[in-house]
């Protein structure tokens, strides 16, 4: 679009009003095709995903986990699946602690002898389960039951760094979610 001289009016371009903006734009010849072929190949991914979604929500439809931690702000019908797949029998897990070390998502520790040194997160562990409970936090900060901890920690020590203890206690709250059936926390939140 740059290269035609064409500015984008809107921010989302594939969305419905963004399609017809795109209808409107006169594109010239090589740029013309490629801007067909690219909406084109959209077209086709959307519709794959529409099936793959489909058939998510079929095998999932009878998971009580499924539907509770979906509950939380931040995770849809696609982070939840990922949890579920990811952690599968959550009963493996005697604690949320220990789901959470085995996310990768807990401080390092080292020690010798007097010396401590705590450092970033392990990193060790389901590669998706960590990028998944990271990006729930993302846009709304896990809502009101895990707002406060993001804004406590982002507050002393980065937005970042309270970004993963907020994915930390998303952990915990789908760990319970996924345990139980219910999350109790997110009552309480209700509640008051």
């Amino acid at each position: 679009m740059a290269k035609c001289g064409i500015l984008p009016t809107r921010s989302d371009i594939f969305a419905p009003s963004g399609q017809a903006d795109l209808d409107a734009m006169a594109f010239t010849g090589a740029y013309a095709v490629r801007a067909e072929s690219l909406r084109d190949l959209l077209g086709v991914y959307d519709k794959e995903l529409l099936m793959l979604e489909r058939l998510i929500h079929q095998r999932l439809k009878g998971h009580v986990g499924y539907h509770a931690i979906q509950a939380i702000s931040g995770v849809g019908p696609t982070f939840a699946a990922i949890f579920v797949a990811e952690v599968g029998d959550v009963h493996r897990f005697p604690s949320a602690r220990h789901l959470c070390s085995w996310a990768g998502l807990t401080p390092s520790h080292k020690e010798s002898d007097k010396t401590v040194h705590r450092g970033h997160i392990t990193k060790q562990g389901s590669n998706i389960l960590r990028w998944a409970a990271v990006e729930a936090v993302g846009r709304y900060h896990g809502g009101d039951a895990v707002r406060p901890t993001w804004e406590r920690v982002a507050k002393r020590r980065g937005k970042m760094i309270g970004r993963v203890a907020a994915a930390r206690k998303i952990l915990t709250l789908v760990y319970y979610g996924l345990r139980d059936g219910h999350i109790r926390a997110l009552d309480r939140q209700e509640a008051a």
